[in-house]
Formats: structure tokens, C-alpha cells, sequence
């Protein structure tokens, strides 16, 4: 008897599912990363006893724009398109005497009959269409709940210190790689796979991966409020710091960020401004100008002294004489260090005019004294009778009057 039930269930199913089947999927929400297929039927359709998850041989299968298909049989994946078109499943297991040629479709529809029977009129197979949305997914919004370490350099003024950093916004993802995320992520659902499914998790982890990001932001030495304006390289670097849990797990992969704010603590952002103002007065020309802004100041200041401008004005006397007032000293020091132009090339010096000579500055004279530094011309030396060689005027040996 029970052998008999199952032959009658299992000649009922196998004659269900000779009609072929047309999978076709909507616009896929916002929310929804992957939807199982199903079968679209008419008011008037005669395919209304068809097994689940069996696919006919010859059924068409559309996808749409933003959409990827994918074929799964026996928890194997055996087709997959992400080219928006019809395709027909023309290498299904499950024969079709509307598809093919009708003796062999006859046939494997026996054979398929007996295996249903072994089964106990069950189909025995499991074949799903699945959708996948292959849209850019956004308004995942970000905050960092914990200040971010941020280091900030400026090798122009050797700076080079550690800050608190605090950022939100939104980023947006889309699946690159739907066999990747089925096979790891999702599997054979039975419905749909909705994003907050997995929000949280890709929410912690893209926090974890901001701080590295970060770094090498920090190593092209941007600044912190210069974050905002360097959203393409921020991307780069999320891509690549999250390449082993997104895209070589998941198949996911960041398309944008837009970061909504970039703040620093106060004490930090302060500390900041004094070390470049520090590094600033370095300059010995910046930091005469300062002093003399500052003197302007005083002198403003002395002016309207309470207790008369005289008395003020002698204050600023005393920390003048004790050194405190000495910006052209630092002028001096900031033309020493500056810079030297291109000079222009020496001249070369006037040869030694006929009878003339040649001072130790270098300069050509043919008078008794050098007409660039002023030295007297020097003595030619001489030799007396008495054969000493002397320089004066008189022979140093023997006296005798130089010729």
C-alpha cells in the first residue's frame, strides 16, 4: 500500500514538473542584499502543482540592471550571470518533455519517475535561483565612540606629536564578489538576507580599520582639518586595510566615505597652535617682526598709562637697556642666515699699467698710494756698491745714498 502511495506521488510530481518555469525579481530594496528566486505565475497558469526548488529543464531566468543571478543545485553552485538579459536552463537535472527532443525527454521523465519513487514520491533534489543586489548600498553611518589615535607631522617645522582624533559620517559599500559572499556570508537562505544582518559587524570592523587608515594619512603629513578634503585616498586606504576581512572573505568592497566632522580636543588643537607658533618664531626675521608688533603695543600702551605716559615710557627704557627690546638683532641674524643670491660675476682686475704696480687688495696703481684701499706704494729694493740689497734710501751696510 505504502509502495503504491508513493508510485501515485511520485507520478503526480513528475508530470507537475514537466512545465517549464520563468524566475524573474523586482527592484531589490535598499536593505536587501540577496532574495531566493520564484516563479512567476498568471491568473490563468496551469503550472500550480510544480514542486518547490526544482527548475525544468528549457525554464527562462531573467535579471535586471543591479542584479546578478546564480544557480544553485544540491547546494552547489552550477550558473551564474550578471549580465542583464533572459537565460534558459538548458543543462537542468530535471527533464522536460516541452524542452529537447520528446523521446529522450520521455525517457529521462521515467527515469526521473523512479527515483522519485525511491524517495517516497519526493523529488529527492533541491534547485534554487538566487538574486543578488549588485547596487552601490549607502548610508551606512559611522562615529567614532572612542577618540582615534592621530598622529600629526609637518616636517617643515619638525613637528611631530600624537592627537586625539574624533570623526563621523557615512560610507557606502556594494558586493564585488556574490559566489565569495554566498558561499561565505549567506548560503541557502530560504527567503531573503537583509543588510542589518550583518550592519554591526561591518559597523566595528570598518571602526578598527579607521585608525590604520588614518596612519597613512598621517604619513603624507595632512592635517586634521585637511581629513575632509582627502576622501579618495581615506577610500584607498579603508579598501586596503579591510582587503583580507571585506573583499578576500566577504567580497565586499568600499566604494565611498564622506566624513561629516573632524574634531580635536581643545587642549590638543591648542597645543598645536603653539608649537607652530613656536616654530614660527624660530625664523629670526619672524620673530623681529613679532618683537616689533609687540613694541608697537607697548608704546600704545605706555601712551596711556594711568600713571603718565613719562612714567610708561621710561618702563619701555629699562627693557630696552636690559635687553628686551633688540629686534634688529634678530633682523641681523635673519639677513645672515638668509639665503645668498646668485652673485654677479667678479670683475676682473685692470692689468698693471706701464711703470705702475700691483697693491697686496689686488687693485692696479700707478701712483704712490692704492686708489681702492689707500696703502703707500711699496719701495722697490736695490742693491748698493757695497753689494748689499737694500730698500730704503740709504744702504743699510755702508750708508751710502741709494742711486
Amino acid at each position: 500500500m505504502g509502495l503504491m502511495k508513493a508510485a501515485l506521488a511520485a507520478a503526480g510530481s513528475t508530470l507537475a514538473d514537466q512545465w517549464k518555469e520563468f524566475f524573474y525579481c523586482d527592484a531589490l530594496d535598499s536593505d536587501v542584499l540577496v532574495v531566493k528566486g520564484q516563479k512567476r505565475l498568471g491568473g490563468k497558469s496551469s503550472n500550480t502543482k510544480g514542486s518547490d526548488n526544482i527548475i525544468s529543464q528549457g525554464s527562462g531566468i531573467a535579471v535586471a540592471d543591479g542584479q546578478c543571478m546564480m544557480i544553485v543545485e544540491q547546494g552547489k553552485i552550477v550558473e551564474f550571470a550578471s549580465e542583464p538579459g533572459e537565460y534558459t536552463f538548458d543543462s537542468s537535472s530535471e527533464p522536460s518533455i516541452f524542452a529537447g527532443n520528446l523521446s529522450d525527454s520521455i525517457a529521462k521523465s521515467f527515469d526521473t519517475f523512479a527515483m522519485r519513487v525511491g524517495f517516497g514520491g519526493s523529488t529527492g533534489k533541491d534547485q534554487r535561483v538566487y538574486y543578488f543586489n549588485m547596487k552601490e548600498l549607502m548610508d551606512n553611518k559611522f562615529g567614532t565612540p572612542n577618540p582615534v589615535p592621530f598622529r600629526v607631522v609637518d616636517s617643515r617645522i619638525g613637528l611631530d606629536i600624537d592627537v586625539s582624533l574624533r570623526c563621523s559620517g557615512v560610507y557606502s559599500y556594494k558586493i564585488a564578489d556574490p559566489i565569495l559572499f554566498y558561499t561565505n556570508v549567506c548560503g541557502n537562505i530560504t527567503s531573503a538576507f537583509t543588510r542589518d544582518e550583518i550592519e554591526k559587524q561591518l559597523k566595528s570592523e570598518f571602526l578598527s580599520a579607521l585608525q590604520p587608515a588614518l596612519a597613512k594619512l598621517s604619513a603624507l603629513e595632512i592635517r586634521p582639518n585637511q581629513i575632509v578634503a582627502h576622501n579618495t585616498a581615506l577610500e584607498d586606504a579603508m579598501n586596503e586595510a579591510l582587503s583580507q576581512k571585506w573583499a578576500a572573505t566577504r567580497g565586499l568592497q568600499i566604494v565611498s566615505i564622506a566624513l561629516g566632522s573632524v574634531t580635536l580636543p581643545d587642549e590638543d588643537a591648542e597645543l598645536i597652535k603653539t608649537l607652530q607658533r613656536n616654530a614660527t618664531l624660530a625664523n629670526p626675521n619672524m620673530a623681529g617682526a613679532t618683537l616689533v608688533a609687540a613694541q608697537a603695543d607697548a608704546m600704545k600702551a605706555a601712551a596711556s598709562n594711568s600713571a603718565g605716559a613719562m612714567t610708561g615710557f621710561m618702563g619701555m627704557g629699562m627693557a630696552a637697556q636690559s635687553g628686551g627690546f633688540n629686534a634688529q638683532n634678530l633682523f641681523t641674524m635673519g639677513n645672515q642666515t638668509a639665503p645668498v643670491q646668485q652673485s654677479q660675476p667678479a670683475q676682473q682686475p685692470h692689468a698693471t699699467p706701464v711703470g705702475g704696480w700691483t697693491c697686496s687688495c689686488g687693485a692696479a696703481n700707478s701712483g704712490n698710494f692704492c686708489s681702492n684701499c689707500g696703502s703707500p706704494k711699496p719701495s722697490a729694493d736695490w742693491t748698493c756698491s757695497c753689494g748689499t740689497v737694500n730698500s730704503g734710501k740709504f744702504c743699510s751696510n755702508c750708508g751710502s745714498p741709494r742711486a
